[in-house]
């Protein structure tokens, strides 16, 4: 009997069992509700924003760029259509999309005609005469100054809104007021919200909407318009209300 037969037959080597990954963990699921969630109530000014950005912008073209009379009094011209829709944005409120498409349609028309007239002046030659002499002109120092006193303006707002501001926790609704920080209390437990969005373009510069807030023992609503990122707020305070909800559920159980 040979040798090779007489050995005996190797066994195969065991492979190695994959590990297993553990599956990815939901945060959402995992964390829990926010602890407390801070509500400020901004005043309109906050959305002339693009102007104020726009009048920095010119001031800096404006001081080292060309000095050419005819490039600053298309600057003025266009610093001027920005201002115009800016404060009309603050002015009225634009409640549906259809209301913002034909804002937008108005302000394109309006564009096309001072072009059209721009190019071809004998079409309407007294609108052609007006737009011919009107030359608006500015210079660094005109928007920088107006750059300037928006900026004190909003750090203006900026303080006055750390002594102005309502806090929700899980149990209570506080109303933080006043240099002194008075302090008044809510109940929170039935506490009803409410969310309004009535301009779509305040909504679309800071994603803003009115909050109503309805505390159990109040007749009266707290209103707080202009509230930044309005949904976020809104879907943190549901988190926060629906959790405590459950809790008591579960404890009346026993």
């Amino acid at each position: 009997m040979s040798e090779e037969s007489a050995s005996p037959a190797e066994e195969p080597t065991p492979k190695p069992e994959p590990i297993a990954t553990p599956a990815p963990v939901d945060d959402d699921k995992q964390s829990g509700p926010p602890k407390s969630i801070f509500l400020v109530s901004y005043p309109k000014i906050v959305f002339l924003y693009p102007a104020w950005i726009a009048s920095i912008a010119a001031g800096i073209y404006s001081a080292i760029a060309s000095e050419q009379r005819g490039d600053t009094q298309l600057l003025a011209l266009g610093f001027l259509v920005l201002l115009a829709i800016n404060l009309v944005v603050l002015s009225f409120d634009f409640p549906r999309t259809t209301s913002l498409t034909l804002f937008a349609l108005l302000v394109a028309v309006g564009i096309g005609l001072w072009f059209l007239f721009s190019s071809y002046p004998d079409i309407v030659p007294f609108v052609s005469g007006f737009i011919a002499n009107l030359k608006p002109f500015a210079n660094a120092a005109f928007y920088f100054i107006f750059a300037g006193f928006m900026g004190l303006v909003y750090v203006g707002v900026a303080i006055s809104v750390k002594f102005d501001y309502w806090e929700i926790r899980p149990n209570e609704l506080l109303h933080h007021h006043g240099f002194l920080s008075d302090l008044k209390r809510y109940s929170a437990p039935n506490l009803r919200i409410d969310k309004e969005i009535n301009d779509v373009f305040e909504y679309l510069l800071l994603r803003s909407g009115r909050l109503i807030l309805h505390p159990s023992q109040e007749r009266r609503a707290i209103v707080l318009e202009n509230v930044f990122f309005i949904n976020h707020k809104e879907q943190a305070i549901t988190k926060m209300l629906g959790s405590l909800q459950v809790r008591v559920r579960k404890d009346s159980e026993f």
